[in-house]
């Protein structure tokens, strides 16, 4: 199972770095929040999983817009293990 999670997360994961490589430089910083959103979908997917951590991921991009004051918003922690 964790295989198959790697192998969904892969082509998320290299879009996410092009992003943050490529065409994120080219502009002006405009960013809410602390981590950025790119930066926190890596770490939600990483942490969760490709469906989860993309859930996560839409769910703070929903969040972002010009009434929120941003500020700090760390990916949650994983669950313990049982």
């Amino acid at each position: 199972m964790k295989t198959l999670q790697k192998v969904l997360a892969a082509p998320l994961i290299g879009l996410l770095l092009f992003y943050q490589r490529v065409i994120s430089p080219m502009t002006p910083p405009t960013c809410r929040y602390y981590p950025s959103c790119s930066q926190y979908a890596l770490t939600a997917i990483r942490r969760f999983g490709p469906l989860k951590g993309t859930w996560l991921a839409v769910r703070r991009l929903l969040r972002c817009h010009p009434w929120t004051p941003g500020g700090v918003d760390h990916v949650p922690p994983a669950p313990a293990a049982r």
